[in-house]
């Protein structure tokens, strides 16, 4: 149980504070010593009744309200040192770690205060701060995608709330995997190399860490990972029942019907207990284009499209204009954005040892009118007048369906069926072929996914495809990553673990998915199609928030400018002529390339994380009465349990009775100036 009072100081130090009052007496009843001074008769009237008190050695002693102010001011300073408080959450341990949550979803604002979620654990935090002894230490880490140690261990609180200050929001999504890898390394033993040679064990290497997440815990669990020496804690930030209207998906293309005409595509989600009528504004350069009205039944999407000119080329915007009695409690995705850019012919080059569901997908109106589709056998690729197409940069995209080179070719790639002969592809597991994998999970938000719903297609057998560094997964299965993307200098590889159709022991070919049956089949290769190509005049890829973009520059310069959404500019060196790899993208917006004051390109940053966006805390029923309350989070091997979302914080007084003995100073000092005495 929580004391009352938490002793701040030593036994010497409170001997030698326990003298002041003693000294104090003394001085009241010491005799005064007086000088001669020749002075008026009149003068001295008022003083005799005084020097009847000052005729020995010791007087005696006399009400004096000056007295009582400087006793009551010794005891209010000795009261606040015992720091008496009510019993709340207490710090109990010696190091502290403190996990900040700055992602997108902790930008909403249902906390009672109406600010950000953010902005209350940051309250939080300065409350437990509060509460560290001087022989305790703290360090504090903030995350979103990345984890940043924003003070290292210290026991100066003050510096911890300084650096508790410049923790800012961000539209990037919940990682909390790195921030526990982070934090493992300040609080778990590490074995150190000596300048002898020899190794040692860390420092406090044997002392517990208590780990204070804060977060609305919008992420999964994280598996595989072993606490160690951290003891987790985790204080959820929001509420149940949040509000919250998002724009999770926004897409241009070509109309079927009309080629010469473009349409917009956007994906509204109601993210809310009840149903709710929008408005959905599109704008071109800041110009209307048009506005629909759209009604999204509860916990579900709808969408709409719009209609764009065939010239049309500049910023697209998209806005919800959401009526105010809905209480909207994230802004942050309420708005999205595409560019439109002048077509440009495209080149991709098609290797198969026959693949008719494949050249088909390939070959209709629409690809034509994205790109030229050449194909070739995997026999032809061995030829040198191919072998020199392949490293001369001349196709937007080689597609390898049931084959691989020798060597990378210097373009995009799409490998189905085979992984890229690189060394960074052959992780452990990858060229394992496992059977009936089971899709449960893709990035929707992805371009080369986008709108398309996999949940229904069957495989027989698959590569899996896990990424190698600087990669990441687009489709996740019971048998792991089947579809994967990695950067590669200036080019991307995509890798798609399992054939469409295949051969049996006998020769025959068969179908490996049913894939080719659905809708969403064809709809993949336009994707993939104009992202690897933008040849549609369109930039759909939706770039995520602190991701990193790299795309080409016609113009082959050295430098150049890239504006952010905010109107700040960066001046970038490029690495390769015509490249450019940009990372400041923590943003939502229009980011535009200038180059000898002229904007050379764009691309959008969108955030388009379900997620994220549905920003109400994750709950469970507990107990006979079906109680709500905060889902636990899942690290490693164990669940740790939430904390209520009002849990206490014990509260100090010592503040105020500091506050308290300044204003009985000052008292003190205006009856002494004023010579007032009872």
């Amino acid at each position: 149980m929580e004391p009352l009072f938490r002793n701040t100081l030593g036994p010497t130090s409170w001997l030698l504070l326990g003298m002041v009052p003693l000294g104090i007496f003394a001085l009241y009843f010491l005799k005064l010593k007086r000088q001669p001074v020749e002075v008026p008769s009149t003068y001295l009237w008022h003083r005799v009744i005084e020097d009847l008190h000052v005729n020995s050695l010791w007087q005696r002693l006399r009400k004096s309200l000056l007295l009582l102010l400087q006793l009551l001011l010794v005891f209010l300073a000795m009261l606040a040192l015992l720091r008496p408080g009510w019993q709340g959450q207490a710090l109990e341990g010696q190091r502290f770690m403190f996990l900040i949550d700055k992602s997108a979803s902790m930008s909403a604002t249902d906390t009672k205060s109406g600010e950000s979620r953010l902005e209350e654990a940051k309250q939080r935090v300065a409350e437990l701060i509060d509460q560290l002894d001087s022989d305790k230490s703290a360090m504090i880490i903030a995350f979103a995608e990345q984890a940043e140690v924003v003070q290292e261990f210290t026991n100066n609180r003050r510096l911890l709330r300084e650096s508790l200050k410049r923790i800012e929001p961000t539209a990037g999504r919940t990682n909390l995997t790195g921030a526990l890898e982070l934090a493992d390394g300040f609080a778990n033993p590490r074995r150190l190399l000596t300048e002898a040679g020899e190794f040692e064990v860390a420092e406090n290497a044997d002392q517990g860490v208590e780990l204070y997440i804060l977060s609305d815990g919008r992420f999964r669990g994280v598996e595989g990972f072993s606490l160690g020496k951290l003891q987790p804690l985790y204080l959820p930030i929001g509420s149940f029942h949040t509000r919250n209207m998002a724009i999770t998906a926004f897409n241009t293309r070509r109309g079927d019907e009309r080629p010469d005409q473009r349409q917009a595509f956007v994906q509204v989600s109601n993210l809310s207990e009840q149903p709710q009528k929008v408005i959905v504004e599109l704008t071109l350069n800041g110009g209307l284009v048009d506005a629909a009205e759209l009604e999204v039944p509860a916990g579900e999407v709808a969408s709409v499209t719009f209609a764009l000119l065939g010239g049309a080329e500049g910023e697209l915007r998209v806005k919800l204009d959401i009526p105010s009695e809905f209480q909207d409690s994230l802004p942050l995705d309420n708005e999205a954005f595409a560019v439109l850019e002048n077509r440009r012919d495209a080149r991709v080059l098609l290797v198969t040892p026959g693949n008719m569901t494949l050249e088909s997908a390939l070959s209709t109106e629409r690809t034509n009118r994205l790109a030229n589709v050449e194909k070739i056998s995997p026999e032809q690729l061995e030829k040198s007048e191919y072998q020199d197409q392949l490293q001369s940069d001349i196709y937007d995209l080689i597609i390898f369906d049931q084959c691989q080179p020798k060597i990378m070719p210097m373009a995009n790639t799409l490998f189905v069926g085979r992984l890229p002969p690189l060394e960074r592809w052959k992780n452990e597991g990858n060229s394992e072929i496992v059977f009936g994998p089971q899709i449960i999970d893709w990035e929707r938000s992805h371009p080369l996914l986008n709108l398309l719903e996999l949940g229904n297609v069957q495989i027989v057998d698959t590569l899996r495809t896990k990424p190698p560094l600087g990669g990441g997964v687009l489709i996740d299965s019971t048998k792991g990553p089947i579809f994967s993307i990695a950067p590669r200098d200036r080019y991307e590889d995509a890798v798609l673990g399992f054939e469409i159709v295949g051969l049996e022991q006998d020769g025959t070919r068969t179908f490996n998915t049913d894939w080719p049956r659905k809708h969403s089949f064809p709809s993949f290769w336009l994707n993939v199609l104009e992202y690897f190509t933008s040849s549609d005049g369109t930039s759909i890829s939706t770039n995520k928030p602190n991701s990193p973009v790299e795309m080409r520059i016609n113009n082959l310069v050295e430098t150049l400018t890239v504006e952010l959404p905010d109107g700040a500019r960066r001046e970038v060196q490029l690495e390769k002529p015509g490249r450019l790899a940009f990372h400041e993208t923590d943003q939502l917006g229009v980011y535009r390339i200038h180059v000898a004051g002229q904007i050379e390109k764009r691309f959008a940053v969108n955030l388009f994380d379900r997620d994220e966006s549905d920003v109400q805390l994750r709950s469970k029923q507990e107990g006979e009465d079906g109680v709500q309350v905060v889902d636990s989070l899942s690290i490693g091997y164990v669940d740790v349990a939430a904390q209520a979302p009002s849990s206490p914080v014990r509260r100090e007084l010592w503040k105020l009775l500091l506050a308290g003995a300044l204003v009985v100073l000052i008292f003190e000092w205006y009856i002494y100036n004023r010579r007032v005495y009872i």
